[in-house]
């Protein structure tokens, strides 16, 4: 049996809204259809736009062909709400997919290997 799936956090540091995503295995509609809602709930409690995220994709191996267009929705939705993402990842595809990631949001978007790095970065002004 296969694993996939997204885990989401959320973390208040001083002023900051911390949502950190941990991607697993190839995602699917199902998996959007879970992490939406409480995506949708956790923001609609910030209220400021000094949200940084951090998604740890060290296991996400891509997604099914609906759950890429679930993706897309959600970057287009809550893409000025994000300050600053850190993608952590392993994989080439993963550093153009976080390229690609800054067409659709406001903020700053930067891709990392080594995940202390992205954190320290997230958590710097």
């Amino acid at each position: 049996m296969t694993t996939h799936g997204i885990s989401v956090g959320i973390e208040c540091v001083g002023t900051h809204v911390f949502l950190v995503f941990k991607a697993i295995g190839t995602l699917t509609h199902d998996d959007y259809q879970l992490m939406t809602p409480l995506l949708d709930a956790a923001l609609q409690a910030v209220e400021h736009s000094d949200v940084r995220v951090f998604v740890d994709a060290s296991e996400f191996e891509g997604w099914e062909l609906r759950a890429a267009w679930d993706d897309f929705k959600l970057g287009l939705k809550y893409g000025r709400t994000f300050h600053k993402i850190a993608l952590y990842g392993h994989q080439p595809w993963q550093a153009f997919m976080a390229k690609i990631g800054r067409w659709f949001t406001s903020g700053e978007v930067k891709y990392f290997e080594d995940r202390d790095k992205a954190l320290n970065w997230l958590q710097s002004d």
